[in-house]
This record gives structure tokens, C-alpha cells and sequence, in this order.
């Protein structure tokens, strides 16, 4: 997936004046116009143990990423796309080491370079998860370690600006992410909110919403006290959704763990077999078997204690107790049904259909905004007064061409969607479709319509909302009202452009 039209056009105005600007003024103009054509890059973060590798492995579709509390958990790891699976550990002084990856798969335990010596490791996989979204894994914000804290905060919110004697490929990749999905377990902490205000904050024109970021509601599964955790997550991760409005989209309970397995391939047919055993035990002997982890592993069963415990480690006590229920109802259950059933149950499909909505649809206004924002503080640091008003000059000219107004859609679309500000009924569904698409009869509802039809329907919607903003709208809806009326006189006009 290429750039989009707004990337493009700030693309554009690089290339305009970046031969213009002065030494490292120009330099990372060049870097930004750069970054415009990669993949959107989404930084993981929250507390340590929040499970946040086991999520990217999910993500990514591989368990590549370490989830185990060592050396590689305590470093920012980027994952992107590549034409063979590579491991380069980037030193502070910008060399490059080369490693392979492990036996099972994964990023070697030990890199063989003091960690202090280590800005970041970068990790180029040949899959296609990868083509459209670059993942970067970050340690725990909340570490006890600040240094390794104190390495996360750079790389999401660039506390520190990058060393003049680096690279330009480690200079793009420590200049910080674009959008973020913060993972939490249960309940959030005041420093768990000033992270995200933090990211937030650096997104200058994003700022007044939380488009660029999500917020995953991790292991879940503890909360069901032995049963079914879901009448209890999805509550709760409503009101917790409803207390971040301001911080993130929204936010997406989860089961990690069985994600992971179900997306990396990690259950095999002897797994199963494993699990289909389990399920012609006795329903006694299968309530007494499951109560604990600790009766799980000990007490006497056909199934060996050895493959007992590789199923805690891949599905957990909840998985084991789901995929045993399911076979128990139907025994003829085919393998591949269990694991897609498994996957149903992790609530991982509405994460990927929440990161289509959140991120993927909105990835060009994401990026565009991120650029608009990083060039004014490209053009805060120049030397060069000529400089700093070559920039915000030509900042602004974009910023006043029509198109730039999506922008301000996905703002207030934000601010409505996560109840901020209330509109009347069909008023939200209808700035929400302007806001998120392109496509006349998609937005207007008229799909298959002729032009005219079209361009006079938005003519009429623009005229509606206008009419609201003046006639009845709270001094807060007046604002979303015009807007919107604006950006359905925009449509008309476009609609009447390329017909002609």
C-alpha cells in the first residue's frame, strides 16, 4: 500500500524545499520525506509483564519476539518488512551487527553487545502481516530500570534528540512512532496516563483526539475466577474505554496468550490429540483436573505431565478448560475448527478489525499529521532564521489547500464517536462515513447513484448541517456542525470535479 494523496503532497513539499534548506536542517527534511513512503509504525507499549511481545508475536503472525522477562525484552526491537528474515542490533555509535535467529525462531536471548552499547534492534521479517504496518516492540514504561525506561520514552516521545553521529537509518527508526497501542491489564495508573498524554502531546495536530492511538485490555482470562471471563471484560473494558475517550479510539479486550498461539501456528496435531484426551475424561475427573494450575500439572491423567504443561504454556489454564468444553460437546470437532474457535475466544478478530478502523483506514491522515507536526519542529530547530520561515511558510500553504481538511473531519468524527459530544441521531453515523472515506455513495448512501444525484446530495447535507450549527447546536456541536458542513461542500465540489 503506497502513500496516500495527504502524505504525498507533504512528500511533495519536501522535495520542494528541502534543496533549499541548510546542512541538518535539509538532512531531516529528507529523512521525513522518507518516512512518508514506509509503512505506518505502531509502537507497543505499556508496564512491564503487560504482555505487550506476546501481543506483537500475534501481530506479526511469528513468535519471533521474546516474551520472556531478558536481555532483548529490555530493548526497543523494531519489526518490519524485509525479503528474508534478518536480526541487526544497532550500536549507539550507529554500527550494525548482524545476527540470525534462533533455533526456534526467535531473537537470540543473548546479542553478544553490552545492552548499554545497544540503541535499538532492528528486525526485518519476510511476511506479509509486515508490508503495511511496521511493529516496534518498547520495554516497560514503568520499569524499575531507568535506563531502560528511560530508552522507551526517547524512542515513542523523543525526550532527547537523536546523536548528530548516527545514521540516517537509525535516525529514522529512533525518531519515534506514529501511532501507539498501549497495553494494560485490568486497571490503568496515573502513569499509565501520563504516557499516553505524553504521545499524544507530541502529535501536535492529531492532539485534540485520540485518533493515532488504541488501547488493548490484556489477559483478560484472569478475570473470570475459573469461568467464562467475558460477561466481565467486555463491561469493563467499556467504562475503561469510556474514562481513556480523551487518550485513545478505544479499547479491545484480549487474550494475549491464545492469540499468539492461534495466529503463530504454535498448537500442533499432537496438541490437539492431547486436548481431545482430556475431553473423554470423566466430567469429574475433568472439574477436579482444571480447578488449578497446580492440579492441572500433578494429579494423576493419561495425558503425561510433560505435555500438560506445554499446554498451561501455550494456552493457558482458560484455553485448555475452552478447547476440553468444546471438544467434550462435539468429539468429532475437526482440529482446525478447535484452533479457529481458540482464536474466536482470545477476542484477537476484533483487535485486527479495531487496528483496520483505528489505524489502517486513517493511516494517510495519521501520517500526514505526524509529518505536518515533526516539520514545525524540524523548522523550530533550524539555525537558520531563513529556514524556520521557509518551512512554517510552506506548512501553511498546504495546510490551507481543501484537502487538508480531513484532518479536521477525523477530529471532530473523534470527539463524537467516544461521546465528547453528543449530536443528534443519524448526525453521527453520517460525519463518521465522511469522515473515514473517500467514496461519494458510501458517505451519502447512495451507492450506484449518477453524478448529479450525488454532488446534489451533498450540496443538501452540507445545507443541513449548516443550519444546525446556526439554528439549534450547543456552542460545542456548532463547531462538529461546521465542519462537517464544510466537508460536504468540499465533496460536492469534488464530485463535480471529476465528472468533468
Amino acid at each position: 500500500m503506497g502513500p496516500g494523496p495527504l502524505s504525498q503532497r507533504v512528500a511533495g513539499l519536501c522535495r520542494e524545499v528541502g534543496p533549499r534548506l541548510g546542512g541538518g536542517t535539509g538532512t531531516a527534511v529528507a529523512d521525513l520525506s522518507r518516512r512518508l513512503g514506509e509503512p505506518l509504525r505502531v509502537a507497543i507499549a505499556g508496564r512491564l509483564k503487560a504482555g505487550k511481545s506476546t501481543l506483537v508475536n500475534a501481530l506479526i503472525g511469528r513468535r519471533v519476539a521474546p516474551t520472556e522477562v531478558g536481555e532483548c525484552t529490555r530493548l526497543v526491537t523494531q519489526f518490519r518488512y524485509g525479503p528474508a528474515d534478518r536480526v541487526d542490533v544497532v550500536r549507539r555509535d550507529g554500527l550494525r551487527v548482524s545476527l540470525p535467529l534462533d533455533e526456534s525462531g526467535m531473537i537470540p536471548q543473548r546479542l553478544g553487545i553490552p545492552r548499554q552499547e545497544v540503541s535499538y534492534v532492528d528486525v526485518t521479517l519476510a511476511s506479509d502481516r509486515l508490508r503495511d504496518l511496521t511493529v516496534v516492540d518498547t520495554p516497560g514504561l514503568s520499569s524499575t530500570n531507568a535506563q531502560v525506561s528511560a530508552g522507551t520514552r526517547r524512542f515513542l516521545f523523543n525526550d532527547n534528540p537523536v546523536d548528530d553521529d548516527l545514521d540516517s537509518d537509525s535516525q529514522s527508526a529512533l525518531s519515534g512512532a506514529e501511532a501507539i497501542i498501549y497495553v494494560f491489564t485490568q486497571s490503568v495508573r496515573e502513569d499509565d496516563l501520563e504516557a499516553l498524554e505524553a504521545f499524544r502531546s507530541i502529535s501536535a495536530r492529531l492532539s485534540s483526539n485520540p485518533i493515532n492511538s488504541l488501547g488493548l485490555f490484556n489477559k483478560v482470562d484472569k478475570l473470570g475466577g475459573g469461568g467464562d471471563p467475558w460477561p466481565v471484560a467486555g463491561p469493563l473494558a467499556e467504562t475503561q474505554a469510556q474514562a481513556l475517550r480523551r487518550q485513545v479510539a478505544d479499547v479491545v479486550p484480549v487474550v494475549g496468550l491464545l492469540a499468539e498461539t492461534t495466529e503463530a501456528g504454535r498448537l500442533t496435531a499432537a496438541d490437539c490429540e492431547s486436548l481431545r484426551a482430556l475431553a473423554a475424561l470423566s466430567a469429574v475427573d475433568r472439574a477436579v483436573l482444571m480447578a488449578s494450575v497446580d492440579l492441572f500439572t500433578t494429579r494423576e491423567c493419561e495425558v503425561p505431565a510433560e505435555q500438560r504443561e506445554r499446554l498451561l504454556r501455550l494456552l493457558d489454564l482458560y484455553g485448555i478448560q475452552f478447547a476440553v468444553a468444546s471438544l467434550a460437546a462435539d468429539p468429532t470437532l475437526a482440529t482446525g475448527e478447535l484452533i479457529r474457535r481458540l482464536y474466536r475466544a482470545s477476542g484477537f478478530p476484533r483487535v485486527r478489525q479495531t487496528l483496520d478502523q483505528a489505524f489502517r483506514w486513517r493511516t494517510d491522515a495519521i501520517k500526514a499529521g505526524w509529518a505536518l507536526t515533526t516539520l514545525e519542529q524540524i523548522a523550530a530547530r533550524a539555525e537558520r532564521p531563513a529556514d524556520r520561515e521557509l518551512l512554517r511558510d510552506a506548512v501553511e500553504r498546504l495546510l490551507q489547500q481543501p484537502e487538508y481538511h480531513q484532518l479536521r473531519l477525523l477530529e471532530v468524527a473523534q470527539q463524537v464517536t467516544t461521546g465528547a459530544v453528543e449530536l443528534p441521531s443519524g448526525m453521527e453515523s453520517e460525519l463518521t462515513r465522511l469522515a473515514l472515506s473517500d467514496d461519494p455513495g458510501w458517505i451519502l448512501q447512495l451507492a450506484g447513484a449518477p453524478t448529479p444525484q450525488l454532488a446534489q446530495a451533498a450540496l443538501e447535507a452540507a445545507t443541513r448541517w449548516r443550519t444546525f450549527a446556526v439554528a439549534s447546536a450547543s456552542p460545542a456541536q456548532a463547531r462538529i456542525a461546521h465542519v462537517a458542513h464544510r466537508g460536504f461542500y468540499l465533496l460536492s465540489q469534488r464530485v463535480r470535479a471529476n465528472a468533468s
